[in-house]
């Protein structure tokens, strides 16, 4: 099982570099219902449906995992140690999933591999 970023399933959804390791990996992917959002934002900027991107990922059989009050503990509790890099709500949001699963995090985001991180971390793009 891996915690998929939002840049990590964007780059999959539009072909861009590094898409190959995401589509790899989807069949075993979740992703936080924060990152999810970040997602189909993207697709409404583009003037899609939500809704409609939504029931794509749903029918995919990707795992969407809710975002709890637990889960917002954790994801602050990262602000300091990430401020720095610029890591944004929803980065912390795919780590503290995968700090709650035991599992590595998906990103296209190379910054987070610089950090101290209490998860494994995969960069998509070298």
């Amino acid at each position: 099982m891996i915690a998929l970023d939002a840049s990590a399933l964007l780059a999959l959804l539009f072909s861009e570099p590094g898409h190959e390791q995401v589509e790899a990996a989807y069949a075993e992917s979740c992703i936080s219902a924060v990152n999810l959002s970040e997602v189909m934002g993207r697709f409404v900027r583009d003037g899609h449906d939500p809704q409609g991107v939504f029931a794509n990922l749903v029918e995919s059989g990707l795992e969407i995992v809710p975002f709890l009050g637990e889960d917002a503990a954790l994801a602050a509790g990262l602000l300091a140690g990430t401020r720095a890099a610029g890591l944004s709500l929803g980065d912390r949001a795919c780590i503290a999933l995968a700090m709650t699963r035991g599992i590595p995090a998906l990103t296209a985001d190379r910054a987070w591999s610089a950090l101290d991180l209490p998860v494994s971390v995969r960069v998509i793009r070298g």
